[in-house]
């Protein structure tokens, strides 16, 4: 019988308040099977200290270079290492891992590991915005490593802004991707828009019509394209999932209000991807106190703007398009045909084509798989099989930056 090795997971820990967070991250990783190696700065065991990352991997602590030094650990540990995260990465840690300073053991260990590096800044929203640290964080990122965008919200004291750790169940959700394939950051530099979700129109302050849409596959989308290297942005309409680390989240309710937010990031990047389930009709007019209950109910529609095939007509030189198109067979053609269809009309390079049906459809809005044809404008099918909806993602993402122009 053949003994599975564990992924080997570095996690250094650097010197910020958010370092009680890594506990968490920590946990998740030995929780699902990875062998962790704790590597805190000086500065981070004020904050948390060795005996609690002891426990929690199983290992022992040490920030030193000297420590155990005949089995020279400021090498092995970054050699051995099949991921790296910084959670939190200081601006400190930053500048250091930018510049190639190495005085302590996890500085040492960022400039021998040969793995995806990940780091996830925590720092007040001035030191993150000061022209140094984005000097760096550019210096990272050109050199493949996975910056990931710090969160937006309460800080240290009484501050709030853009600095916050992201959540600790989100950053593992990126390291897991890179793990699950060893993805390279192949979209570092580009600048990506999904919309996810399923809008709602109101016909008062209390009813609307929608649809089922979970915004699962968006949010997958989101993630595996941060995880990639990206700059992400998520138009999210109603979803009620928490935000994928390192992606700026535009919040949006109704077809109209995802329109103009698309549209907006549309014009500086470099592929769209429109996964949300965008109603084709709203009523002509909201009723501005609740309905009362009556026989019947006459409500007028008015159609709204095709938000993709918008896109398509009035898109940016080189830019990517890709739509979803949710459908059911009828007497009319099968889910193929009409995928094929409406790919003519939209005017896409990409338009992913699922099946849908009620509830427990294994396919279906609201689920944790999804499987897919890809139909690409270039003649090109690409069948997904069903799975996760992260393995979609990647498909979706491998096809897209196939298409790229070179950067």
């Amino acid at each position: 019988m053949t003994r599975v090795v564990p992924p080997a997971v570095v996690l250094g820990v650097s010197g910020g308040i958010a370092a009680y967070k890594a506990a968490d991250l920590l946990r998740r990783f030995t929780e699902s099977g990875h062998d962790v190696t704790v590597v805190p700065t000086e500065s981070a065991l004020a904050f948390v200290g060795a005996p609690t990352w002891a426990a929690l991997s199983g290992k022992a602590v040490s920030t030193s270079v000297w420590d155990d030094v005949q089995q020279v650990p400021h090498v092995r540990i970054g050699q051995s290492a099949d991921l790296v995260v910084v959670a939190p990465a200081t601006a400190d840690l930053l500048a250091k891992a930018a510049h190639g300073l190495a005085d302590d053991l996890l500085t040492n260990t960022l400039l021998t590991a040969r793995c995806p590096v990940v780091f996830a800044p925590a720092m007040h929203t001035e030191m993150w915005e000061h022209a140094a640290t984005q000097a760096n964080v550019a210096t990272l990122r050109s050199r493949g490593c996975i910056v990931i965008e710090p969160a937006v919200g309460r800080l240290t004291g009484a501050d709030s802004g853009k600095g916050r750790l992201p959540e600790p169940a989100e950053i593992y959700a990126i390291c897991t991707r890179l793990l699950a394939r060893g993805l390279e950051p192949d979209l570092a530099g580009r600048r990506v828009v999904v919309s996810a979700g399923g809008t709602r129109e109101h016909l008062d302050p209390v009813r609307f019509l929608g649809n089922r849409s979970s915004g699962k596959q968006g949010y997958a989308l989101a993630r595996t394209a941060a995880a990639r290297g990206a700059e992400v942005v998520l138009v999210a309409a109603n979803t009620a999932l928490p935000d994928p680390a390192g992606v700026k989240v535009v919040r949006v309710s109704s077809a109209l209000e995802l329109r103009d937010a698309v549209m907006a990031e549309a014009l500086s990047s470099d592929a769209v991807v429109m996964c949300a389930a965008v109603a084709d009709y709203r009523p002509v007019e909201r009723g501005q106190t609740k309905r009362k209950k009556t026989e019947s109910l006459n409500v007028q529609f008015v159609q709204n703007p095709d938000v993709l095939a918008e896109l398509g007509t009035g898109r940016r030189p080189g830019q990517v398009l890709v739509g979803f198109a949710a459908e059911t067979g009828d007497a009319d053609g099968s889910v193929l045909e009409h995928g094929q269809a409406k790919l003519a009309r939209k005017g896409c390079d990409l338009l992913v084509v699922n099946e849908v049906g009620d509830a427990g459809h294994p396919t279906g809005f609201e689920g944790e798989q999804n499987a897919a044809v890809v139909l690409g404008a270039d003649g090109s099918s690409t069948e997904v099989p069903l799975g996760s909806k992260d393995a979609l993602a990647d498909v979706v993402w491998d096809l897209v930056a196939a298409r790229l122009p070179a950067s």
